[in-house]
């Protein structure tokens, strides 16, 4: 496969856009469909490169990776019954959207069931990264079928780990997002615990940048919970539905069934959309 190639991206969400919008301007010819297909051209009309498709199965015909990236498991599913007769023979599937290790393994037996080279390949990163091509792929599945993909996902993301060989890259993603909305939730916590002490927020956040507790992520959140400014980033109802799909295959430790809860709770107060730094939504930011 060369490094410039025909690329298809069914999903023109929040993340398919931007890897879209990448592809597209590092010189990929970008096939975006949507199920809702005004919205594919919406995002194609100021993107160079991308051209919305309104036919699923003219979206795949001719690409030589395709790449999901749509809400769950059973719309990948339902999707891909449909287009992956389509696809040609030497093209490689990407299935990037979160959908736990579950529906990864029965996605990958469509695939083997149609002889479609499969990559159960969900990412760490969101919208931003995504345009920056600074994604970190997860990718498991054969490495002749990655080595393939390479060139398209290099593109995208700043590193491609190879995590294994069936649907590790699905449940190393669980992982991972509950690492971050824990992580969320304890800064949440500790911020209302900082206010109690009367410990001024940048004091608290320049201690740690000082040392080996920093976690960028976590500490950009402190201006954006202190602001209650919950611009959309990674929404509280995706948090939420990945901590359930954890639930689905592992019993959720006191901890994160604390995180499930509170995800739960900012949700139902309005804020499923918002960002994960929603979470703060109670807490009463400092004057």
């Amino acid at each position: 496969m060369s490094d410039v190639s025909t690329v298809a991206v069914l999903g023109a969400g929040a993340l398919g856009t931007a890897m879209a919008t990448r592809l597209g301007g590092t010189g990929h010819q970008v096939r975006l469909w949507n199920r809702t297909e005004e919205r594919a051209r919406a995002a194609a009309e100021h993107a160079p490169g991308v051209t919305a498709v309104g036919g699923l199965g003219d979206a795949v015909s001719g690409a030589s990776v395709v790449i999901t990236v749509l809400r769950d498991g059973e719309a990948v599913a339902e999707v891909m019954s449909d287009a992956i007769a389509r696809l040609d023979d030497d093209a490689v599937w990407v299935q990037a959207s979160t959908v736990g290790p579950r529906h990864a393994s029965a996605l990958a037996g469509m695939a083997r069931d149609h002889g479609v080279a499969y990559l159960d390949a969900p990412v760490s990163g969101s919208t931003t990264p995504a345009r920056e091509g600074k994604l970190v792929w997860l990718v498991a599945g054969p490495e002749d079928v990655l080595a393939r993909a390479r060139p398209v996902l290099d593109h995208l993301g700043s590193s491609v780990l190879h995590v294994g060989r069936g649907s590790e890259g699905s449940a190393v993603k669980l992982a991972v997002n509950a690492w971050m909305a824990a992580s969320t939730v304890a800064m949440s916590d500790v911020l209302a615990l900082c206010d109690a002490l009367g410990v001024d927020h940048a004091t608290f956040v320049r201690v740690l940048e000082a040392g080996p507790l920093a976690m960028p992520y976590e500490l950009q959140k402190v201006s954006v919970m202190d602001n209650a400014s919950y611009a959309p980033g990674f929404a509280v109802r995706l948090a939420l539905k990945d901590i359930e799909l954890a639930a689905a295959s592992a019993a959720l430790s006191p901890l994160l069934q604390s995180v499930r809860d509170r995800l739960a709770a900012t949700a139902a107060a309005g804020h499923d959309s918002d960002d994960l730094a929603a979470v703060d939504f109670l807490r009463q930011p400092p004057s």
